[in-house]
């Protein structure tokens, strides 16, 4: 992976663990005063003219925008819906443009606004009131996020010319298996979705080979297709904790591929270590329902190069303990650091 590619997981690593506000905010106060190309009741900095910030002023309403603005910072207000023709001096120039905390509903935006931004680059719509997503025409799209909405649709194809998007976050909405089939396919470069916090029975299908980081705590899933895994070659963090799944519902060796680092499948109802790769680095199991170690979950057989490359395995609040190791574990996990059991 060459430096570039690990910078850019990296940052998607650390996005996807923050929840709110993770876009690079400068505060106005910072950069100096106010230049006359702005909205009344905003400012726009003489030291950085291509950002209008409008943030916490209590506004009802999306203000006119006015010719030459890239960044938009509407965020921590009251608007309840974005009127015909605010971005109309701006539809081949926004790349920003940040909305989050307001109470904006689908039928309060007009047609004609977001859907004819053709420029935008990152789109910001958490904490919301929307149920159904707002997809700009841009094809510059790097990165949608709409968490903490009423979501419980998101029909196959809105993405479907997203050549650039790389992150999708639309965690904590209503969504269900049926309403998001397809729903991120188009995206070929899509490294990081986080689902977390729906009404999801399985995994989202229909996902890009090229996602790396895949979050879908907080679910209703209680079993994994046979071979899902296999058609995201690339994935290589996981998150299934606080679900349903079940021994039964996790086919053999689902979790035996070579890409993955980190498997968190904490809070569920395991009985048993599902079998994993020796390249996996992290294992979440704690609060199941695991009363064996078996160590052929993890190295089905052990030689000076045939060995665990597991760092971090937490196995507390199961039906374990320390006792439970059989003796030639030392040599199956010489690479781990720390295994919790309590």
């Amino acid at each position: 992976m060459f430096p570039l590619r690990v910078h850019l997981l990296a940052t998607l690593v650390s996005l996807a663990l923050c929840q709110y506000e993770d876009y690079d905010y400068v505060p106005h106060s910072f950069i100096g005063p106010s230049t006359a190309n702005c909205d009344r009741e905003c400012e726009c900095p003489i030291n950085f003219p291509s950002a209008m910030y409008c943030d916490g002023r209590k506004l009802k309403a999306v203000p006119t925008v006015p010719t030459g603005i890239k960044y938009l910072y509407l965020q921590n207000n009251q608007i309840d819906e974005i009127k015909s023709g605010v971005f109309d001096n701006v539809t081949a120039d926004l790349r920003w443009l940040v909305l989050d905390n307001n109470q904006i509903t689908n039928a309060k935006i007009a047609a004609g606004t977001i859907d004819k931004l053709t420029a935008l680059e990152k789109l910001f719509f958490s904490q919301n009131l929307l149920t159904e997503p707002v997809i700009p025409p841009s094809k510059a799209l790097e990165e949608l996020k709409m968490t903490h909405n009423k979501l419980n649709k998101f029909s196959s194809g809105l993405l479907n010319d997203k050549e650039n998007l790389t992150s999708v976050n639309v965690q904590h909405n209503e969504l269900t298996s049926e309403a998001i089939a397809g729903a991120f396919k188009g995206s070929k470069k899509l490294l990081s979705l986080d689902v977390s916090h729906n009404k999801l029975k399985k995994l989202p299908v229909g996902v890009p080979a090229s996602l790396e980081i895949l979050y879908a705590d907080h679910n209703d899933i209680d079993s994994i297709g046979s071979g899902y895994l296999s058609k995201v070659p690339g994935l290589r963090y996981l998150r299934v904790s606080h679900n349903k799944l079940v021994d039964s519902g996790l086919p053999t060796g689902v979790f035996n591929v070579t890409s993955l680092l980190e498997l968190d499948l904490s809070f569920n109802k395991l009985q048993t270590i599902p079998d994993i790769n020796e390249q996996l680095e992290q294992l979440y199991l704690q609060a199941n329902e695991i009363s064996k170690f078996d160590l052929s979950s993890f190295c089905k057989y052990v030689s000076p190069v045939n060995f665990s490359h597991l760092k971090h395995l937490r196995l507390d609040a199961n039906n374990l303990t320390p006792h439970s190791m059989p003796p030639e574990t030392s040599n199956c996990l010489r690479m781990a650091s720390e295994i919790m059991f309590e």
